[in-house]
């Protein structure tokens, strides 16, 4: 299985798990193929706020996300008006969900460790319930 049917695998895991817990949530068509979609999910609950949410998966206990994409993915939460969330699943760990914001500067690019995602990171029940 390729990188791109791992992504998309771990997106629609996302989005189920969202729509099993009252959510409805959407999957961007072209997310991470095209410049024009810098996010993977857009999701939103009646009376909560509305949000976009990047998904990264790894094997690691690190994972590098561009500075770039980073960037891209805040300004179109901000044109939107949508809380951005990065939703990071490490193998074996489940996902956590964390502010982008909160992501270590590695100098070229940023980066979630599962030391960082378990400190600041919260859980599905913790972030959206």
């Amino acid at each position: 299985m390729g990188n791109k049917e791992k992504g998309a695998n771990a997106e629609r895991e996302l989005l189920k798990m969202f729509c099993e817990n009252n959510w409805r949530a959407v999957r961007v068509a072209g997310s991470g193929l095209m410049d024009d979609s810098p996010c993977d999910l857009l999701a939103g609950k009646s009376g909560e706020k509305k949000i976009c949410i990047e998904c990264k998966t790894s094997k690691k206990t690190s994972k590098y996300i561009s500075k770039r994409q980073i960037e891209d993915f805040l300004i179109f939460s901000e044109i939107f008006g949508l809380k951005p969330v990065l939703a990071v699943r490490f193998n074996r760990e489940g996902w956590f969900f964390l502010n982008p914001k909160e992501l270590e500067d590695s100098g070229q690019n940023w980066v979630v460790s599962l030391d960082l995602a378990r400190e600041k990171g919260k859980r599905f029940g913790q972030a959206f319930d």
